[in-house]
């Protein structure tokens, strides 16, 4: 038998309900979260990036989780005083806003911008979703409902590749009154008539009335938004981010900007740190917390976001590489990674309530980290070998979806009630912050490795030589290339590998078992 409904909630039956449609949410934004990942390329041909310039792309990857970062505390926070349904409908109109902008984008600037629109809306849904169900489920049953919103997430992720890729193949290039509604555009204008959907469904089903009743705005700073802790967090990422980002990696690793960015935004997270202690509003109030369990599985939270999207941007360009795949036959590829990620959710869900979130979350990792230990002994060869690349892909994606459920569980129970929605903002923060740093540093070294493994090869010419002698040399130089991607993307995999066994000992320090914090 589940649990009793909680004081003033909604029966169990209204709760699937609520359940279902958050899930939906959460689905919509999690398909366009991912969904660039198969027609990046598409979009950069479209707003003027040469095909052998696509670093100037990352932005459209790290726009959106710039803004989805920067922005998740405040919205948690809010949604904490306004209530969930009001912070799920600002975020659905924005979310359609940002879509708008990208579809009628023309040029590099103004992707980016709608990308980072949706970044914030669309983000923004997932930890209010979670919070609600930090406010509907007992501690008992709670795991598994995080578990199915996780696997709508993770959906999301495993489907957002497809998708892209699909509709954008369905719908051909037509224009109307000179705006291009087919390709990749349509992937954008459709998400208006979805998100439009999901608002109604949105304020049929979810419970209008404030998520900490009783909360006084202005008792020991309750109830107000800390937007110098919010403007100080966002400040240090985008310093980062544009640091790590290098237009030319031919030359170093980091631009000559670099350096002094990475560095005013260490001082920005440290101004963050320092206010965050002193002020009495802050993003994240650990005064009635136990500190070190939430910190802990806020690091997990982190490093599964790394080796996430490290998987997402080298395993399809390794299939579109090594394996000279298209773009929805390379997301094929990833989506043996992806579909084991969603299994894993909703697992390591059923399994926190029998072994606790701390059990659960360290095999996670230990099961990744084995995962990305074979990935980064792929052969060369991988057209000759695709049943290993298969199972080594289902292996990592099994290990970091059991990880999903169980640290959203523990962030919620080390939590007082009021502060459920910026408890799960903070954990969702935390991942997109891992996926953030981790793809513009891996970007940074990626893009530098290659060209440094390739400095010395010259494309061969055909002019003056014999054509069966060019095709030889052509050859030559296609499999030295190709070497070159192998050795860049198997040590990527290896120092993925290490940064899941670091979440593994991070995990050690999150909460024994539900029954030990009462």
């Amino acid at each position: 038998m589940s649990g009793p409904a909680r004081a003033g909630g909604p029966v169990r039956g209204a709760r699937r309900v609520v359940l279902g449609v958050g899930g939906t949410v959460v689905l919509l934004a999690a398909l366009d979260a991912y969904v660039v990942v198969t027609v990046l390329i598409d979009i950069a041909e479209d707003v003027g990036i040469p095909i052998n310039r696509l670093e100037r792309a990352t932005p459209v990857v790290t726009g959106f989780l710039l803004g989805y970062v920067a922005a998740m505390p405040l919205l948690g926070q809010l949604s904490d005083r306004y209530g969930r349904r009001p912070l799920i409908h600002a975020c659905l109109a924005a979310f359609a806003l940002g879509s708008v902008l990208t579809a009628l984008a023309a040029g590099e600037v103004m992707v980016v911008a709608g990308r980072a629109v949706q970044g914030v809306a669309g983000g923004a849904l997932l930890p209010i979703t979670m919070a609600l169900i930090g406010d509907l489920w007992d501690e008992r049953e709670r795991p598994v409902a995080l578990g199915a919103v996780g696997a709508a997430q993770e959906l999301g992720s495993a489907l957002g590749p497809l998708y892209g890729g699909m509709l954008a193949l369905a719908v051909p290039a037509t224009t109307v009154l000179g705006v291009e509604l087919g390709g990749w555009h349509a992937i954008f204008w459709l998400n208006v008539p979805l998100a439009a959907l999901a608002a109604v469904a949105v304020h049929v089903t979810v419970p209008g009335r404030p998520a900490a009743e009783g909360a006084p705005a202005g008792a020991d700073g309750r109830g107000h938004v800390d937007g110098v802790g919010g403007a100080l967090l966002a400040l240090a990422l985008a310093l980062l981010v544009a640091g790590l980002y290098n237009p030319d990696p031919a030359r170093a690793v980091l631009p000559p900007w670099g350096l002094p960015l990475i560095g005013a935004g260490i001082l920005a997270g440290a101004a963050f740190v320092w206010w965050e202690i002193r002020s009495p509003v802050r993003l994240l109030d650990l005064s009635t917390t136990r500190k070190a369990p939430l910190l802990a599985t806020l690091a997990v939270s982190f490093l599964t976001g790394a080796a996430l999207l490290v998987t997402m941007v080298f395993v399809q360009f390794a299939a579109q590489t090594l394996l000279d795949l298209e773009a929805l036959e390379a997301s094929l590829v990833l989506g043996r990674f992806l579909a084991a990620l969603v299994v894993g959710a909703v697992l390591g869900g059923l399994l926190a309530r029998r072994a606790g979130d701390r059990v659960v979350s360290v095999a996670g990792m230990l099961v990744a980290a084995a995962g990305y230990g074979l990935m980064s002994r792929w052969p060369l060869d991988l057209a000759a070998a695709r049943l290993e690349t298969d199972l080594t892909l289902a292996v990592a994606g099994l290990g970091l979806g059991l990880v999903i459920a169980p640290v959203s569980a523990a962030a919620l129970r080390v939590t007082p009630a009021a502060q459920h929605g910026v408890a799960s903002a903070a954990v969702v923060v935390a991942r997109m912050m891992g996926m953030l740093i981790g793809i513009a540093g891996v970007s940074a070294w990626g893009f530098y490795r290659f060209q440094s493994l390739t400095a010395h090869l010259d494309t061969p010419l055909p002019f003056g030589v014999d054509p069966a002698e060019h095709a030889r040399l052509l050859a030559d130089y296609l499999a030295k290339v190709d070497a070159a991607l192998h050795t860049e993307y198997t040590e990527m995999f290896l120092v993925t590998a290490v940064l899941c066994v670091l979440g593994a000992a991070a995990a050690l320090l999150m909460p024994r078992r539900p029954s030990s914090l009462g």
